[in-house]
This record gives structure tokens, C-alpha cells and sequence, in this order.
């Protein structure tokens, strides 16, 4: 298997991510335009005109290029499981240079830039595995400014799921304009902490218009959509009736007595590609 030619195919995989948005992204911006008036309207129109630029130029669409994060579903049969971390970290040192992607990861303590955009648990990869021999690599190239919009909320579980509910309400007002609207939501109940909120970040990568297969959860996910439209903070916090393109919720079970919260937050740049890796070492980017 060659590293190299993967590695290739990791920056391939990164400049899709930041010069292409996903299709389900696009159509629920352009629907935004077309029920917005306006400088909301002139605000969405000049996200649309950002894309069309953004894919055409091969640049990224936004100078903040992001933290890289990964999401990696392993075949159990896929048979170099051992170079997979090193071939990733591999492709973003070469994406930041070939690309180019703005590095972005500094040294908490020292703020020294590796200007690679790997360092310290960088770049940012959960592992899962599942049958057969192929690997599958999410991109998520996550931007500060949404990313600063994150929250956990370690709710008593006596305020049920319509605490749950006004929790994500209350902080997605509070967050206004900050974390570039209109956005994805991406919302993790149960588990610990750590899982909700790593929940929250997997539920970003349901493609937009997609509901839970729960329906129940479904049913959720649209009444939150419009209790925080209705808030009127609109494109870029400059008012309007589309502040969030989608919501999306991950459970996991809890301990009875905690209600984790997990809130992450995208931007209209809900940028995501995927990547499979064949077990002959062959691979293509979607």
C-alpha cells in the first residue's frame, strides 16, 4: 500500500471540504434566499456568489480554514490499520502547503505555530470501526468562530427534554451573530461530558434536510428549527427569518443522575467531504 499516493489522496479530500460545499448545504442556502428579503437576502446572495468562486478557483471559502478533524470508520479487515493516523497527519502537512490552508494550531501554553497545521492530538480524529475492509474518512474542517459558540450543559434531569429544549434555545440567542449564521446545529443528549459533546460534533455531519430516524427525535429537531428562526437574529446576526439552516441530535444513554448537553455549532460553511479507502490500497474522494 502507498502511503504517499494516500496521503495524495488526504489533500484531495481536504481541498474538496474547503472549496466545494455539499450540495444539501447549497440548496437550503438558496431556499434561504428566496424567503429572505432585504439585507438578509444580500447577505445570503453573497454566500451563494462565495461558493460559486470558492469551487471554481479551487480556493478555500473562507480564510479561516479550520482545525482539520476526522471522522474514521475502520473496516475490522482492513489490513494497515497501523499507518492509517500517520498517513492523515501526513496528508494535512501536505494540504496546508499544497492547497494552501491557513495553520491554524498553536501551542496552548506557548502559542508556538507549528505552521503545519498538525501538534499536540492534532489533527483531531475519532476512530470507530465496523465490518469489512474499507475505510471511510469524513472531513470536518471546523472554524473558530463556530467552534467558540460550543457549549455543554450538565442539566439536572428533572428539567427533562423540555429543559433540553430551551437549554439549546437560550444558548443558539445568546451565540446571535457570533458563529456566522445562518448555521447547522448539532446537538448530543446523554452519555457523559465528553460524549455529548462529541455526539453534537458527529450530528453535524448528517447531511442537511436529514431528520433523525427516530421520530420522536425528528419532531424535536423541526420545533427547534423554528424556535430559533424565530428569534429573527437572521444571516450573519443582521436579522432575518433564517438563522439556522438545520438541527440535528445524536442520543446515547446517561447515568440517572446527569443530563449531559452537548451544542456544536456550524456555520453557513458546513464544509464535509468523505473519502474510501479500498483495501488494495486504491481510494477515491465524494
Amino acid at each position: 500500500m502507498d502511503s504517499k499516493d494516500l496521503e495524495k489522496g488526504i489533500v484531495q479530500l481536504i481541498k474538496k471540504a474547503e472549496t466545494e460545499l455539499p450540495k444539501d448545504v447549497i440548496t437550503a442556502l438558496e431556499k434561504a434566499y428566496k424567503v429572505e428579503i432585504g439585507i438578509a437576502k444580500t447577505q445570503i446572495g453573497a454566500i451563494l456568489e462565495n461558493i460559486k468562486l470558492a469551487k471554481k478557483t479551487g480556493r478555500p471559502m473562507c480564510q479561516d480554514t479550520g482545525i482539520q478533524t476526522f471522522f474514521v470508520e475502520v473496516g475490522v479487515d482492513f489490513p494497515e490499520i497501523s499507518k492509517l493516523k500517520r498517513i492523515i497527519t501526513g496528508g494535512v502537512k501536505k494540504a496546508t502547503k499544497d492547497i494552501p490552508i491557513r495553520p491554524n494550531t498553536v501551542d496552548p501554553f506557548t502559542g508556538v505555530n507549528h505552521k503545519d497545521n498538525t501538534g499536540d492530538n492534532v489533527p483531531y480524529i475519532t476512530w470507530d470501526f465496523t465490518d469489512g475492509s474499507d475505510v471511510t474518512i469524513t472531513a470536518l474542517p471546523k472554524g473558530g468562530g463556530s467552534e467558540n459558540m460550543s457549549k455543554l450543559g450538565m442539566l439536572k434531569p428533572g428539567v427533562g427534554i423540555e429543559g433540553v429544549k430551551n437549554f439549546v434555545v437560550e444558548e443558539m440567542i445568546k451565540a446571535a451573530g457570533q458563529p456566522c449564521p445562518p448555521t447547522i446545529v448539532g446537538i448530543g443528549i446523554g452519555g457523559g461530558a465528553d460524549l455529548s459533546l462529541k455526539l453534537g460534533k458527529k450530528a453535524l455531519l448528517r447531511p442537511v434536510g436529514v431528520r433523525n430516524n427516530d421520530k420522536n427525535i425528528a419532531k424535536i429537531e423541526e420545533e427547534l428549527i423554528k424556535r430559533i428562526n424565530a428569534s429573527g437574529i437572521g444571516p450573519m446576526g443582521l436579522g432575518g427569518k433564517i438563522t439556522v439552516l438545520d438541527v440535528h441530535i445524536e442520543k446515547a444513554h446517561r447515568h440517572p443522575a446527569s443530563l449531559p448537553v452537548g451544542l456544536a455549532v456550524q456555520c453557513w460553511a458546513d464544509r464535509r467531504a468523505k473519502m474510501i479507502i479500498h483495501k488494495n490500497g486504491s481510494w477515491e474522494v465524494k
